[in-house]
C-alpha cells in the first residue's frame, strides 16, 4: 500500500508516532496546503510532495512531534490563566512556553531535535525577523523565544534569524538576563517557568507588573476536552481582540510612568454622547465640489501636530523585491479562500454587466443604420424606418474605494482576507468598468511617536488631542489598472507595520479623496475589526475621545455628503456607529460580505 500511496503511508507513521508521544491514543494527524496548526488532538502538518524530498518529511515530522510535545507537556488552562492580557506580552509568552515544550522533547530525543530544528527553519521563512532593517521592525516574541531556545538547549540561533535577534540581544540581555539564566532551572515545572517568563516580561517592560503564580487556581481542572476548547477559543481571543485591548509593544523612551490615565471602555458607551455633540450647528450645506472636509466646524477634536503625518504608497514602504516576495507569500496562505471569494466575484460580475447591457429602439427615422433591413433597403431604398437608436443605460459611472484598518489587532489570519478580497473586487469592477481605490490607515508608532515627544518636551500640555503620528496607506489608485498595484497589498502582511488606529481621520481622509472625483456614484466601503484606539491620545484626552470623534464624521457623511458609506466590522459592532453595516463574526465570511453589499447598492440604483 506504501507503493501506491506514499503520503497516506507517511501519515499513518506520523500519527502513530504522535500518539505514542503525546501518550494520547486519540490523536489525529491531517496533511494541509495552508498553515500547520493544532487543536486539541487534531494535527495539521505541511504536506510533502508526492516523491516525499527529505527536507518536507523532515519539516512534517518537525510540526507533528512540536504538536505531540504541546500536548503532553502543556497545560491549555494554566497557560490561559497566567497569560497577560497586553498582545506583544502574550505573543512572547506563547512564544517562550513553547520554546519550554519543546527544548523539553529536544533534550530527551536527538531524532526530535533534528526535525524540531527543520519546522523552525519553515516558520522562520516567513517571519519578519528574517528581513528586518532596524530593531522596531524585529518581533520581540520571535527574537525572545529564539534566545530562550537557546539557552534551554545550547543550539545556536537559526543563520536566518540571527541578525535580527542581534539586534534586540543586549537589550533583552540587559534588562532580563537573571530571568533568563533561571529558565533552565525551571524547564519541568510549567507554573514556575511562567512566573519567571511573566517577570522577565515584566522587567522588559512588556506588561504593568508580574503576575501572581497563584492564578493557576483559576485555572480549574485540566480536563482533555476542556482544554481542546480552550486552546481554540484563547487563540482567537488573542488575535482578534475587537480593538478595545489594542496591542501594545514596547515603550519608547521617556514614556511608561508618563500614563497620566488609564482608557475606560465604559467611557465609550453610547449613553456617554450627547445630543449636543452630534448636532448640526455650523455644518456646512451639501455641496459635491468643496474641498474644505478636513475639520468638522463645532467640533473640540484637536491634533498635537500633523507635521509627522504621512501618506504614502507601498513602494515608500517597500522595494519591489520586497513587495513581490509578500505578495507570494499572501497568495499560498489564501489560496482556497481566493477561488471562493473569485467565484462569488464572477456573480457580481455577472449582475454589473447586465446593468450595463446595450439596449436599441428599432425602426426608427434616423440614427444608425440598422443591419437586420439591409434588404428592404435594397428592395426600396425610399422606406423609412430603417434606422435604430441606442437607449441611454440607468448605471452610474462609479468609483469604489475600500479603506481598511491596519491596525494590530488585524494581524493574521484577518488582514490577508481582507487583502485578498480588496484585491478579488478592484479586479472584478475593473472588469465593470468601475475604477476603484484600495487604501489603509495606521500610525507610525506604538504609543505616540514624535508628535508625543513634542507634547513631552512642550511641558505636557493638559487635553493635546491626538498625540501620534498617522500612517495613511495608498495600496491602490482609482486610476491605477488592477495588474499594476495587486503586489501592493502584500505589504499588509509586514507584522511591523499594523501598529494603532485613528478611524475618524482615516475616514475623512478615504472621504475627501472621493469627493475630488468627477464619477456620478461614489461609494466608500470601511473594513475595520474594532473602535479607534490609540494609547498615547486616550491616556491624556477623555476615554471617548477618538470614538466621538468618529461617530461626528460618520454622521456628516451620512447626513450632508453625496459618497455612500457602507461598513463591515469583524468580530466588532459597527451598527452602533453606521447606518448601512453589517458585522461578521469570522474573517473568513469577509469576501462573500463586500461583494453582497455591493451588488445591494448597485441592484438599489
Amino acid at each position: 500500500m506504501s507503493d501506491k500511496n506514499p503520503l497516506e503511508a507517511l501519515k499513518s507513521v506520523l500519527t502513530g508516532t504522535a500518539r505514542a508521544m503525546a501518550s494520547e491514543p486519540e490523536v489525529e494527524l491531517a496533511f494541509t496546503a495552508d498553515a500547520p496548526s493544532q487543536a486539541g488532538k487534531n494535527f495539521k502538518v505541511p504536506m510533502p510532495g508526492r516523491s516525499l524530498p527529505a527536507d518536507q518529511v523532515a519539516e512534517a515530522r518537525g510540526f507533528a512531534d512540536s504538536f505531540a510535545l504541546k500536548l503532553k507537556y502543556h497545560s491549555v488552562a494554566r497557560h490561559a490563566a497566567l497569560r497577560p492580557a497586553e498582545a506583544i506580552a502574550g505573543a512572547a509568552f506563547d512564544a517562550v512556553e513553547n520554546a519550554r515544550v519543546e527544548a523539553l522533547g529536544s533534550r530527551a530525543m536527538q531524532g526530535v531535535a533534528a526535525n524540531l530544528n527543520h519546522a523552525l527553519e519553515l516558520k522562520l521563512r516567513t517571519d519578519p525577523i528574517t528581513r528586518a532593517q532596524a530593531a522596531d521592525e524585529v518581533p520581540i516574541s520571535t527574537a525572545l523565544s529564539l534566545i530562550v531556545r537557546e539557552r534551554l538547549t545550547g543550539q545556536a540561533i537559526p543563520a536566518a534569524a540571527a541578525e535580527g535577534v542581534a539586534m534586540l540581544r543586549d537589550w533583552i540581555e540587559d534588562n532580563a538576563g537573571s530571568d533568563l539564566d533561571a529558565l533552565s532551572m525551571a524547564l519541568d515545572d510549567q507554573n514556575a517557568f511562567a512566573a519567571l517568563t511573566q517577570s522577565m516580561l515584566a522587567h522588559l517592560k512588556l506588561t504593568e507588573g508580574e503576575m501572581d503564580p497563584s492564578d493557576e487556581d483559576k485555572a480549574g481542572d485540566d480536563d482533555d476536552s476542556e482544554q481542546e476548547e480552550e486552546q481554540t477559543d484563547e487563540a482567537d481571543e488573542a488575535e482578534g481582540d475587537a480593538g478595545q485591548s489594542e496591542a501594545r509593544a514596547e515603550p519608547q523612551e521617556g514614556e511608561g510612568e508618563e500614563q497620566e490615565g488609564e482608557y475606560d471602555d465604559s467611557q465609550m458607551d453610547d449613553g456617554d454622547m450627547s445630543e449636543g455633540d452630534m448636532g448640526d450647528d455650523g455644518m456646512q450645506p451639501v455641496n459635491p465640489q468643496r474641498r474644505n472636509w478636513d475639520h468638522l466646524p463645532q467640533s473640540d477634536y484637536k491634533v498635537w501636530t500633523d507635521k509627522y503625518d504621512e501618506t504614502v504608497t507601498a513602494l515608500e514602504l517597500a522595494d519591489e523585491e520586497e513587495l513581490n516576495r509578500l505578495r507570494s507569500y499572501l497568495d499560498t496562505q489564501l489560496a482556497n479562500l481566493q477561488s471562493v471569494v473569485t467565484k462569488l466575484a464572477n456573480r457580481l460580475q455577472r449582475r454589473l454587466m447586465a446593468q450595463q447591457n446595450r439596449s436599441w429602439d428599432f425602426d426608427q427615422e434616423e440614427g444608425m443604420l440598422d443591419a437586420a433591413r439591409l434588404a428592404r433597403i435594397v428592395v426600396s431604398p425610399g422606406s423609412s424606418l430603417s434606422y435604430k437608436v441606442e437607449r441611454d443605460t440607468d448605471f452610474k459611472d462609479t468609483v469604489v474605494t475600500m479603506l481598511i484598518d491596519n491596525s494590530g489587532s488585524m494581524r493574521g489570519r484577518p488582514i490577508s482576507i481582507a487583502a485578498i478580497s480588496a484585491d478579488i473586487m478592484a479586479r472584478t469592477l475593473e472588469r465593470c468598468g468601475v475604477k476603484t481605490e484600495i487604501l489603509g490607515f495606521t500610525t507610525r508608532a506604538w504609543k505616540g511617536g514624535q508628535a508625543r515627544e513634542d507634547w513631552l518636551n512642550a511641558g505636557r500640555k493638559a487635553m493635546p488631542g491626538r498625540l501620534n503620528d498617522l500612517r495613511h496607506i495608498i495600496y491602490k489608485k482609482a486610476d491605477e489598472p488592477w495588474r499594476h498595484a495587486r503586489r501592493n497589498l502584500g505589504l499588509m502582511m509586514r507584522e511591523g507595520l499594523l501598529k494603532e488606529n485613528i478611524d475618524g481621520e482615516a475616514l475623512l481622509w478615504a472621504h475627501n479623496r472621493l469627493i475630488a472625483r468627477a464619477e456620478d456614484r461614489r461609494i466608500l466601503m470601511v473594513i475595520s475589526d474594532g473602535a479607534p484606539v490609540d494609547d498615547s491620545t486616550l491616556s491624556v484626552n477623555n476615554g471617548g475621545y477618538l470614538e466621538q470623534h468618529l461617530r461626528k464624521v460618520i454622521e456628516m457623511i451620512e447626513t450632508r455628503s453625496p459618497v455612500q458609506l457602507i461598513a463591515i466590522g469583524i468580530g466588532h459592532d459597527v451598527t452602533r456607529y453606521y447606518r448601512r453595516a453589517v458585522t461578521i463574526m469570522d474573517a473568513e465570511q469577509l469576501g462573500g460580505t463586500m461583494i453582497e453589499q455591493l451588488a445591494g447598492l448597485f441592484d438599489e440604483e
